[in-house]
């Protein structure tokens, strides 16, 4: 048995899509200093769709991510979360879907150090105004998901792998319906980045879209699809190929 084969069973998948960017710029700077990141991309990712973003460094794929969890904004087009242009939100309400609608797992775990990894998982929810005793329930089972014991031990007492897991087990819980992956094994050894991507790629079946960036062909392999982004540009997307799949 894998870690995955203990995820909760599947969820009905929303019918509306989870992320959507129509003709999305992104400009930094101005006149001669002017750098475009993003040129006109026109994608679609659906609930309980994975989706690899890949190409060279500087194409734009963190770029990509920053927009979908709106962290920034377009310089011109329109993206759209669960059926809800961002640049159309309220500051409020931006901060709002950033909490309960999109999990974010990086390369650079983020996790608060002076708290155990079940008060790491449980912040965002009772910061979200979930009740303590719920909150707790809620992330002992994201948690337990992972395949993690050990919950009062603090980040330092784990290793990089299940590091990123309880960073994962964060990102996942309430009602999130969109995870942004920004190379989530690139400091981790071969055995625990298998493991983090198998536990993404396992996410679809619950009604979560992934979208994940990474430099790996056999980590996007895991995916439904792959996107190739280059000079800020959809120069190919295709269905992956299962070759590293294990």
């Amino acid at each position: 048995m894998t870690v995955t084969d203990t995820l909760a069973p599947p969820e009905p998948v929303p019918p509306v899509d989870a992320i959507r960017f129509l003709d999305v710029a992104k400009t930094y700077g101005s006149g001669d200093n002017a750098v475009t990141a993003l040129a006109g991309v026109t994608l679609t990712v659906a609930a309980g769709e994975m989706v690899a973003i890949m190409g060279p460094s500087g194409c734009g794929k963190s770029t990509l991510l920053h927009l979908a969890g709106g962290l920034e904004d377009p310089t011109s087009g329109t993206v759209v979360v669960g059926g809800r242009p961002v640049s159309a939100m309220t500051p409020s309400q931006r901060a709002t879907m950033r909490r309960r609608d999109v999990g974010y797992v990086f390369q650079r775990l983020n996790l608060v150090p002076s708290l155990t990894a079940l008060e790491n998982v449980m912040l965002p929810l009772e910061l979200d105004g979930i009740p303590t005793r719920d909150a707790r329930d809620q992330a002992r089972e994201a948690l337990s998901a992972m395949g993690l014991d050990r919950l009062d031990r603090y980040p330092d007492d784990f290793s990089g792998g299940q590091q990123q897991r309880i960073a994962i087990a964060r990102a996942t819980t309430g009602t999130r319906r969109l995870v942004l992956a920004d190379e989530p094994t690139g400091a981790l050894d071969t055995a625990n980045g298998d493991q983090v991507i198998e536990l993404l790629a396992a996410l679809p079946a619950r009604g979560a879209a992934v979208v994940l960036v990474t430099h790996e062909p056999r980590f996007a392999s895991w995916a439904d699809r792959v996107v190739f982004l280059r000079d800020g540009r959809v120069v190919d997307q295709s269905e992956a190929d299962d070759g590293g799949r294990r």
